[in-house]
């Protein structure tokens, strides 16, 4: 009797434990999901597009040693969501020793097997490409230049195609007629394997408006895209062409100057791009005394996205 008495007892004091604790039991908050379709529906992109200047030490012709400097724009490019390098030929090791982004693409190698293209992302790259150009002039064949595709998920079933692109350099005649081919063979690209898709390009265009034998509009009304700079700075208005067009130094470009380097962008008809704020990066990619890291000036674009079904 003893022992059914103390069961009992347990027994008692247990239902009136749960009793008082059923309350906060059933009351518990669960986190909310942070997959909400919300959350994948809009969101926002930092872009950077930089000539590193990664030609070996004494044919590169920015001023300061490459392997330091390139190990620092490593790790200067970290806060950018999607960033297009090129000439990053001969110290790739040292560009990717401090960087931290999670998704890098592996380097073709140095002059003159490689291209100097590599995208690095925050986001999975999911798929990648190299192209070669098939026309060129002077040093520009020395390497095997041309563009990159790689598709990035900046959702769950939501991607965009970005390219890489270093043309043709030298406003010579010759050189001019290489690059020009090298818009229509990339434009011809974009039409066959990004039809309707959203597209991201920027790179090392080696390209102005203001010279006539350009043919950076032409590209743009085959292609579809949109120029960052011209978009959210200029509002729509493209330079004019200037009749004796001589290119600004590299490195004395400000926001109002057209660069070489360039980001162009096209929205799709579920994905769609609103550029939020464009920067000539003067100040970040600069050492201790204030010397520029490269012999360009990288170039930065926010944009803004949502997805609509």
């Amino acid at each position: 009797m003893t022992i059914l008495f103390i069961l009992a007892a347990v027994i008692i004091i247990l239902l009136f434990i749960f009793k008082n604790l059923k309350g906060k039991l059933i009351s518990v908050a669960i986190p909310q999901d942070d997959s909400s379709s919300e959350h994948f529906l809009k969101g926002k992109l930092s872009l950077l597009t930089y000539n590193i200047a990664g030609l070996p030490q004494g044919i590169s012709a920015a001023k300061l040693p490459r392997k330091i400097s390139i190990a620092e724009i490593g790790e200067k490019v970290e806060p950018f969501d999607i960033v297009n390098v090129q000439e990053d030929f001969n110290y790739n090791t040292a560009f990717y020793s401090k960087n931290l982004h999670p998704y890098r693409t592996s380097t073709k190698g140095k002059i003159p097997v490689g291209d100097g293209l590599n995208t690095l992302s925050k986001y999975p790259i999911l798929e990648y490409r190299r192209i070669p150009w098939r026309h060129c002039s002077g040093p520009d064949c020395w390497t095997v230049k041309g563009f990159s595709f790689a598709q990035i998920q900046l959702a769950h079933g939501v991607t965009v195609d970005v390219y890489n692109i270093h043309a043709n350099s030298s406003d010579a005649a010759r050189a001019a007629r290489a690059r020009r081919e090298n818009y229509r063979q990339l434009a011809a690209y974009i039409n066959e394997h990004s039809a309707d898709r959203p597209i991201i390009l920027m790179g090392d265009f080696n390209a102005h408006y203001a010279y006539k034998r350009d043919n950076l509009h032409e590209f743009l009304l085959t292609t579809g895209l949109s120029d960052g700079w011209v978009q959210y700075l200029r509002k729509g208005v493209f330079p004019e062409v200037t009749p004796k067009f001589i290119a600004q130094h590299m490195l004395s470009l400000n926001n109002d100057t057209e660069s070489l380097d360039k980001i162009f962008y096209r929205s799709s008809k579920n994905l769609k791009f609103q550029p939020e704020d464009y920067q000539v990066e003067i100040q970040h990619f600069t050492n201790g005394e204030g010397e520029a890291l490269s012999d360009h000036l990288a170039v930065s674009l926010k944009l803004n996205w949502i997805w609509e079904e």
